[in-house]
């Protein structure tokens, strides 16, 4: 994955062979501290959605290396810190010493071919009207439960900022004024 500062990028991954990843309530909550711990030293979350076998950020990128302890860290070691975290305790819960998600984490900008940042001559193409991919991820995020026919309405999933952008809930994971900002919610 290639991350660049100052860009929002569509950010997913699920089970391998298609299998379970949350076991239990329980799971979500212990993966949402794992995005805390691993993600937000990096970006700030714009969207999240945690299925039962997959799941899907939107972040911004705030930061790609972060230098703590004179080693470099970098957001893509970061996750994958993240997703070995959750697997090991996931593994010991269930018995179990397989992988628990797919090889590859898979993160997209979809904005163009070229990088483009907030703060380059190009930034109006990241944002304009003829390009929505942002609120287009947005709202697949936020519309897969409805989708794999979990609940009726997203804001029902309670593992999904859905939640929190619907006024049913203060979650403090997203950055609602950021995403507000950049996808003209």
């Amino acid at each position: 994955m290639n991350f660049y500062k100052n860009q929002i990028f569509h950010v997913y991954n699920q089970g391998n062979d298609h299998g379970k990843i949350f076991f239990n309530n329980d799971n979500y909550l212990f993966f949402i501290i794992k995005m805390r711990q691993f993600i937000c030293p990096y970006a700030d979350f714009l969207a999240y959605c945690l299925m039962p076998n997959h799941f899907h950020f939107l972040i911004y990128v705030n930061e790609i290396v972060i230098d703590k302890n004179k080693k470099p860290k970098t957001l893509n070691e970061s996750i994958g810190t993240m997703l070995m975290s959750y697997t090991s305790a996931i593994n010991k819960q269930e018995k179990r010493s397989r992988a628990l998600f797919r090889q590859h984490t898979r993160a997209e900008d979809g904005w163009s071919e070229d990088v483009i940042s907030i703060g380059s001559k190009d930034s109006k193409k990241l944002f304009s009207t003829n390009n929505d991919y942002g609120k287009i991820c947005f709202d697949y995020i936020h519309n897969n439960p409805v989708k794999a026919n979990l609940v009726t309405k997203q804001e029902d999933w309670i593992f999904s900022s859905s939640c929190d952008y619907n006024g049913m809930r203060n979650g403090t994971l997203c950055n609602k004024d950021l995403a507000t900002e950049l996808l003209n919610l």
